[in-house]
């Protein structure tokens, strides 16, 4: 890594007043969770899936719901059990030191569904979950009920071997009928996404609050395969930016005149941000 790159990069993150946070699935791995890019990471994670030969793709959607309950909430079972039980990575932790400590105006935008950056302290208004959040559930039948949280109670109980959950499974309160995850899934027409709308006006009102501000774009461990974090970023950058900063250890290539990229890894990268200032 140049270090005349990595100076501006600190300088740019600590100068910040403000800082829109992008965050995709390079942000977890840290962490320790899973990282299922391509069939052999995603069958290594789930091996009773790769004897099925079931990718990813298949699995994340919601038609197994209704096909075979056990089997979607063995499998979305057992990533709630893995999030809540993970813990988040040191950057996490100084990206909320930062916002506390120095007061600097912080917003995540995150296609992650697993709960950390509210684990690691930020509150539900600093939040977007573009793809919704695997700990709260919506009713698959669409009866009317709205999305509620999980229950911490409830820890489903997976077959190792078959990877099917043992019953009873989650249900929707209002009809009995089988409750999903309220996460937007592929070829998903029944994701029930007012929570997420919500969110996206606290975001309007951030950006409203934040415009004279100097505001950093900071972009982490999001991928081209689902671009949704990175066109965001880049968005509201040529909107209101003042300095860009794209964090991927794949992936870090950027073409936006005068942005800084950095290929490392998140929680690396988040501490190097930092060296040189009291944590």
């Amino acid at each position: 890594m140049n270090q005349n790159i990595l100076n501006n990069a600190r300088e740019a993150y600590q100068n910040a007043e403000a800082i829109l946070v992008g965050a995709g699935a390079g942000m977890g791995v840290d962490s320790g969770l899973p990282d299922f890019r391509g069939k052999d990471g995603f069958w290594k994670a789930y091996p009773p899936l790769a004897k099925l030969g079931i990718q990813f793709e298949e699995m994340a959607n919601p038609q197994w719901f209704i096909t075979n309950p056990q089997l979607a909430w063995g499998f979305y079972g057992h990533r709630l059990n893995l999030y809540r039980k993970t813990i988040p990575h040191l950057g996490f932790e100084l990206l909320h030191k930062k916002h506390l400590k120095q007061k600097t105006h912080t917003f995540i935008f995150t296609s992650n569904v697993d709960g950390h950056f509210q684990k690691s302290g930020f509150k539900e208004k600093q939040i977007i979950e573009c793809h919704g959040s695997l700990l709260h559930l919506q009713c698959t039948q669409l009866c009317g009920y709205p999305i509620w949280p999980v229950d911490s109670k409830i820890e489903p109980q997976i077959d190792s071997h078959t990877l099917y959950a043992q019953e009873p499974l989650p249900a929707c309160p209002e009809c009995g009928s089988i409750a999903r995850p309220n996460i937007l899934m592929f070829s998903d027409w029944a994701w029930e996404n007012k929570r997420c709308e919500i969110q996206k006006l606290n975001l309007q009102n951030w950006l409203n609050q934040i415009k004279d501000k100097n505001l950093l774009v900071l972009e982490i461990g999001a991928g081209t395969n689902i671009p949704t974090v990175r066109s965001t970023c880049e968005q509201i950058f040529h909107s209101l930016g003042d300095s860009f900063i794209r964090i991927n250890l794949r992936e870090s290539e950027c073409g936006i005149n005068g942005a800084i990229s950095l290929p490392m890894k998140a929680k690396e990268a988040l501490s190097k941000l930092m060296e040189g200032k009291g944590r």
